[in-house]
């Protein structure tokens, strides 16, 4: 079965640069677009524990930054697809948990391929924080190609 259109999340991590750069690849070989996706979180920071120590004015600024840093992660993803020739787009969605958005995302665009990295975590350290690629992979109503 051909990919005709890849779903690519992003953190901006190193390892998502570098499923981008393979995503961007293997759609140019299939012919393919791709939709690059971030999920933003509502702070770039966790806040558990600070409640009303922060002010109004604290929060706008972490909310602009959380939205700046969006914008850098995917424009930059956007920029290796224009440098490749392949059609892409671009998505942000709001969430504090990645994989119901990936997963949704996928759905409300009919994606036929998820691409994302995985982080690797194992042993404790991927049982206390859990992995966002096994939920996807878990969920996902379409294949799931894990760039490790």
């Amino acid at each position: 079965m051909p990919y005709s259109h890849l779903l690519v999340p992003s953190d901006g991590s190193d390892l998502s640069r570098r499923a981008i750069d393979h995503a961007v690849r293997l759609a140019a070989a299939l012919g393919a677009r791709i939709t690059f996706l971030h999920v933003q979180p509502s702070t770039p920071i966790p806040l558990i524990g600070l409640g009303e120590k922060l002010d109004v004015q604290t929060m706008e600024l972490l909310i602009a930054a959380s939205h700046r840093q969006s914008d850098r992660i995917l424009d930059e993803a956007a920029e290796a697809a224009a440098a490749a020739g392949v059609a892409a787009q671009c998505e942000r969605v709001p969430g504090d948990t990645p994989h119901r958005g990936i997963i949704e995302t996928a759905q409300r665009l009919g994606c036929d391929l998820i691409l994302m990295a995985s982080h690797g975590r194992r042993g404790i350290s991927g049982l206390l924080i859990g992995s966002e690629t096994q939920r996807v992979l878990a969920l996902a109503h379409c294949p799931v190609l894990v760039d490790r």
